[in-house]
């Protein structure tokens, strides 16, 4: 009789994730993906999957709950991979519920709950900005008698910059509370802390951090995807200073957090008053926005590509070991365009390597040995993607999840 393949669930909201199921597809497992019927034609890699289920929304998480345990009764999962950041707790209720292994839903929560992961941070001494949960009046009124505005009112269950709202004044908070009404006990409070925005990206095998690279974003997240513009972000100089800082705190992040395997992406900003490194938000995915093709060209290794390597040995009970990494530099530019398909023929430089086939989108990635070529060419491309094809619209992916 032959060996049962190891069967996957692959659950997300987005169309994304398309090389970690060619990747476990191609390592001979059995895969199947869980979305919305919204993507009925997206761009799925149908070849590698041996079914796509189509939900109406996967925002009920009774309703995914009560899908995957029919499918179940036909069919043995061996593992829940959620594609999306929205899905990371919804995974890890269904690992509960059906008693697959994989992170369970008290770690899941600090890497989806930004009160969650604060607190979480905090306790293990990690520096965060300013803080408190918005469920009782009189702290709120402490934090802010203590703390000077401007704040950020974040909900704790988006991803990304989505749903932030600063506030200026004290006075302006309350009728945003009144108007969330019963769902403000889901927000968090934070001090604004101006600063430089950096992402770390990393890969844990059994708690050991195998493999993680230290990038900056150009214009925070938060402005590009509240203010427009062009989204850009590049590794650091892995021998550098600052790399050197965000690698050692996102080691210990990790930790302090419990994360046993996967992938993560964790933001940090440097207040530009102290010059010191605060920890913002981690999430247990691959950073979205394309940064995982951009860390493939600087590194060598492809988050999500890895991801999938490490699943299928742990489940089959072996080692995982990393492929053969380089030690470049790439830079990423990305923004919405005036064009339904933008001419990128002009961008014509040697150390351009990808460009973005995306409708209404411009997007390209930069390589180079040299770190000072790498951020002067996305200096200068900056520039004239804001004169030849910036324009406003829906937000950019990076506000919905970098």
């Amino acid at each position: 009789m032959a060996e049962r393949p190891i069967t996957f669930l692959c659950i997300s909201s987005a169309v994304k994730g398309q090389l970690v199921m060619q990747e476990l597809k191609r390592l001979g497992a059995r895969v199947y993906l869980l979305t919305e019927e919204r993507w009925r034609d997206g761009d799925w890699p149908h070849d590698c999957l041996s079914d796509i289920y189509y939900m109406p929304s996967l925002a009920n998480k009774q309703h995914v709950i009560n899908a995957v345990s029919y499918f179940a009764r036909s069919t043995v999962i061996d593992r829940i991979l959620p594609l999306d950041d929205y899905e990371v707790d919804t995974a890890a209720t269904l690992r509960e519920h059906l008693r697959i292994p994989g992170m369970g839903d008290t770690t899941a929560r600090y890497f989806r709950d930004k009160l969650a992961m604060r607190v979480k941070a905090s306790e293990a001494g990690i520096a965060v900005p300013a803080f408190v949960g918005v469920i009782n009046y009189d702290a709120i009124r402490d934090f802010m008698g203590r703390i000077a505005p401007p704040y950020l009112l974040k909900p704790r269950g988006e991803a990304g910059a989505m749903g932030i709202k600063k506030i200026e004044h004290p006075d302006e908070l309350w009728p945003h509370l009144e108007r969330l009404g019963d769902a403000q006990s889901n927000y968090v409070l934070e001090h604004f802390v101006p600063g430089d925005v950096y992402h770390v990206d990393a890969l844990t095998w059994e708690r050991e951090v195998q493999w993680a690279t230290a990038s900056k974003y150009g214009a925070p997240p938060l402005s590009v995807s509240h203010g427009g513009g062009v989204f850009t972000s590049a590794t650091l100089d892995p021998s550098g200073e600052e790399s050197r800082q965000l690698l050692a705190l996102n080691k210990q992040l990790l930790r302090d957090l419990g994360m046993v395997r996967g992938p993560t992406h964790a933001e940090f900003i440097r207040g530009r008053a102290d010059g010191k490194y605060y920890f913002l938000e981690i999430a247990a995915r691959v950073g979205g926005a394309n940064l995982a093709d951009m860390l493939e060209q600087a590194t060598g290794i492809n988050p999500w590509r890895e991801w999938a390597r490490i699943e299928i040995a742990n489940a089959k009970g072996e080692s995982y070991t990393l492929g053969e990494r380089r030690h470049d530099t790439a830079g990423i530019l990305v923004c919405l365009a005036k064009q339904e398909h933008p001419d990128l023929s002009g961008f014509d430089a040697p150390e351009v390597v990808w460009r973005m086939n995306k409708p209404w989108h411009a997007g390209l990635i930069v390589r180079s040995s040299d770190a000072a070529r790498t951020h002067a060419l996305l200096d200068d491309y900056k520039e004239r993607f804001a004169q030849q094809f910036v324009t406003r619209g829906d937000v950019l992916e990076t506000g919905r999840n970098v």
